[in-house]
């Protein structure tokens, strides 16, 4: 009987410890089981406006608590500007069930929406969600997309190559034929432009090695350049700008890696904060708080004006005491 008694205490004992061990187990489990995510970002091409919104992007999750090799792993693709590429990184995305996609650009957008109506997507660098079949209303997009616009303030670009160049008559422009959001701006800026008195010249491009030739053919009839958030132009500024310098004629842009490029200068978008902006929605759709359809796209919060003192000195141009006193000066 005695024996039977310190066995059952023996076997209570051990009984308690199990539990212990096992309540321990689950307090390390709980603080260790903090949920991971795995994001994909795929980004159209390598330029300096898409490279810092991608960074931006990446820096707004972190600020919300999303950190990369804490609980979030990226997968970062860049396709090169290449339309199978596009589609290749678009399937892998699904394949490996991603929790959530970046899509940097215009068609980066489109090829992922195309490839997923499941996948919560945010977008950025685009100029316009509607008219690129993305979104159903830039209030309420009613699908599985939302993000940032990078809808450039076109009249006030307009007003500063006028406030530049007040004897100017005709404005020539450069942009790609198949991208959507060039055809936009530039629809808005011809009108804008003629509004205001001025011809427009335009001309269309496939790739980079277009450029040299499109800037000869309007560089004799054009009195200033105005260019676009293109990102066919954006990376290859420099083949711009070594024609349209030559000829003495400024080229106004859409954002200020293009005035840092060589371009003259821009009142424009800074796609760094663009990019934080639209990190603080995806950590909003991570979070549960909000889903893509329900979220209006949102326009950046705020513009800069930049001017190149190195290009205008170059060109020759006194740049008035009104438009400096507000401007950052670059080299």
């Amino acid at each position: 009987m005695r024996m039977t008694t310190a066995m059952k205490a023996i076997a209570l004992g051990i009984a308690v410890l199990g539990l212990g061990v096992t309540a321990g187990c689950g307090g390390d489990q709980k603080a260790s089981g903090e949920k991971s995510y795995k994001i994909g970002i795929v980004q159209l091409v390598e330029h300096n406006a898409l490279d810092a919104a991608n960074r931006g992007f990446v820096d707004g999750l972190k600020a919300r608590g999303y950190e990369e090799g804490k609980n979030l792993t990226i997968d970062r693709q860049n396709a090169q500007a290449d339309q199978s590429n596009l589609q290749n990184i678009a399937q892998r995305f699904v394949s490996d069930k991603v929790d959530l996609i970046c899509a940097i650009a215009t068609p980066a957008a489109q090829s992922v929406a195309n490839a997923t109506k499941d996948i919560p997507i945010v977008g950025t660098a685009i100029t316009d969600y509607v008219n690129a079949k993305l979104a159903q209303t830039n209030e309420k997009p009613g699908a599985n997309i939302t993000g940032t616009s990078d809808l450039n303030p076109i009249k006030e670009q307009i007003d500063l190559l006028i406030k530049l160049y007040p004897n100017a008559k005709t404005i020539g422009t450069i942009y790609s034929s198949s991208e959507v959001n060039s055809e936009t701006q530039i629809k808005a800026m011809t009108a804008y432009a003629e509004s205001k008195g001025l011809k427009v010249r335009a001309a269309t491009v496939s790739t980079v090695n277009d450029i040299p030739q499109a800037a000869q053919s309007l560089v004799g009839d054009v009195d200033v350049f105005y260019e676009p958030t293109d990102n066919v132009i954006s990376s290859s500024i420099p083949t711009l700008v070594g024609v349209t310098d030559a000829a003495g004629k400024a080229v106004i842009c859409a954002e200020p890696f293009m005035v840092t490029g060589g371009c003259l200068a821009t009142y424009g978008i800074d796609y760094y904060k663009l990019g934080v902006q639209t990190g603080d929605m995806a950590a909003d759709i991570l979070e549960g708080k909000k889903k893509p359809a329900d979220m209006p796209i949102e326009t950046a919060r705020d513009l800069t004006l930049v001017i190149s003192k190195g290009n205008a000195a170059k060109l020759g141009l006194t740049i008035p005491e009104d438009v400096l006193k507000d401007a950052t000066l670059v080299d």
